[in-house]
């Protein structure tokens, strides 16, 4: 394991002041579902010394570290590049806080600053969504920090497969670590899981059957369940592979599968918004019919409304299927 932890921090271009410490990431609005009805949510990437597992090796399909300041950001700093995100800002109903890491670590937001923000905000909206590795979640921050604001906390499992998580992902931590920061979490708020369709090293039929088996731990847990098909994001390991024509993304048809096997499982709330969905890079099926499968996606994940999916068809559906029980086979 050492290997793979090197392998993938040697792929990995650190380039400390390379960024202004006052420049936020990026600011976007999106629609989101919030007590059934579709709302806006305003989302902030603030620009942290970033995910404290990446700094150190990372997981295989993450590249987040990419626009991280690699060193402290004072709290100065930081809360500069939060009011300018925040002039942005149009009353919208969901706030999401995203550091590329985890806004629960004290190395990367001090706890004034999670106080200050979480307040700040509690004041002007409905719900705040922020995201943390289970290391960092405990239930006294946990507390304190919904006394402020309408917290959830968004956490990335990916997958409930210990081998997956070790040798697949790399992802530092294990089930037991997310179970036990879940039950933390649904003792004091909301959780938001999120889990990977096809990390590398798996078929895409096993792909499949690990998202939906991960459906079904973290569904016992999470009010909200996002489905992120894996996207080929720079310096990471996963394009590695995929620059070799050792990988490809998922196809939309496996997320369309998940999503509609999933329903079956839970009532949390599933969601997918593949990132760069329809093109090489993302989640895509033939480059013709991406785009009507993504509204579908997009749609059911606003109305958690199955029928949406009927009547799509395209002709790759069928090499999509033959792929399914071929792939992987070996005399």
């Amino acid at each position: 394991m050492k290997q793979f932890e090197e392998k993938i921090r040697n792929l990995r271009e650190y380039q400390k002041g390379k960024y202004n410490p006052k420049q936020y990431v990026s600011s976007w609005s999106e629609k989101e579902l919030i007590d059934g009805k579709i709302v806006d949510a305003f989302v902030i990437i603030l620009r942290t010394r970033g995910c404290s597992w990446a700094l150190k090796s990372g997981c295989s399909v993450c590249g987040y570290i990419n626009d991280a300041a690699l060193e402290n950001v004072s709290d100065k700093d930081l809360f500069y590049q939060f009011s300018e995100a925040m002039k942005k800002f149009n009353a919208q109903k969901i706030v999401k806080i995203f550091t590329s890491g985890s806004f629960l670590d004290e190395n990367e937001v001090s706890k004034v600053m999670q106080e200050k923000i979480c307040g700040t905000l509690g004041k002007k909206t409905k719900k705040v969504i922020v995201e943390s590795r289970p290391d960092f979640v405990n239930e006294e921050k946990m507390k304190k920090l919904s006394h402020l604001c309408n917290i959830e906390i968004a956490v990335g499992l990916e997958s409930a497969n210990d081998n997956v998580l070790e040798y697949s992902i790399n992802k530092g931590f294990k089930l037991k670590d997310y179970i036990r920061a879940a039950k933390t979490v649904k003792n004091v708020c909301s959780l938001k899981t999120y889990i990977l369709l096809k990390p590398p090293f798996l078929t895409e039929k096993e792909g499949i059957k690990d998202a939906i088996n991960t459906v079904k731990i973290a569904g016992k847990y999470s009010s909200t369940i996002s489905l992120n098909p894996v996207n080929i994001q720079k310096n990471t390991f996963v394009e590695f592979l995929w620059k070799r024509n050792e990988y490809r993304t998922p196809w939309l048809w496996s997320a369309v599968e998940v999503l509609k096997e999933s329903k079956k499982l839970t009532d949390a709330h599933l969601m997918c918004s593949p990132t760069g969905g329809g093109t090489r890079r993302g989640a895509h099926n033939c480059l013709r019919c991406d785009k009507k499968i993504l509204s579908a996606v997009q749609d059911f994940s606003l109305t958690q409304n199955l029928s949406v999916f009927d009547n799509l068809y395209c002709e790759c559906k069928e090499e999509w299927l033959d792929m399914l029980e071929v792939e992987g086979f070996q005399c």
